[in-house]
């Protein structure tokens, strides 16, 4: 059973930084894909990011397209989210997810673990 801890997130305006960190522990982590999604206020959990076990191959959302950097560090167990000029409707809570397989995937049944979310807050 995998086990996720996400950290990094925090306030921020519009323009600015963030990176998230995520945690794997519990399974080989260097064997399957990870991915990144969010939800906001009042909406339902979206894909953000992800990435296929070998960092290979990275995939996103369009809203979030030339802004986020998804990245792994298979030595450290550790995926990450880089997001740069951050606006107010990325403001979300976000979900580190565990991979069925090494191949990453947009939807969230194919995410066998998650994270208890970080919370990101992009004020204008």
């Amino acid at each position: 059973q995998v086990q996720l801890v996400e950290s990094g997130g925090g306030l921020v305006q519009a323009g600015g930084s963030l990176r998230l960190s995520c945690k794997a522990s519990g399974r080989t982590f260097s064997n399957y894909a990870m991915g990144w999604f969010r939800q906001a206020p009042g909406k339902e959990r979206e894909f953000v990011a992800a990435i296929t076990w070998s960092g290979y191959n990275t995939y996103y959302v369009d809203s979030v397209k030339g802004r986020f950097t998804i990245s792994r560090d298979n030595t450290k167990n550790t995926v990450y989210l880089q997001m740069n000029s951050l606006k107010p409707e990325d403001t979300a809570v976000y979900y580190c997810a565990a991979g069925r397989s090494s191949w990453a995937s947009r939807l969230d049944t194919e995410y066998v673990g998650w994270g208890q979310g970080t919370q990101v807050t992009v004020s204008s």
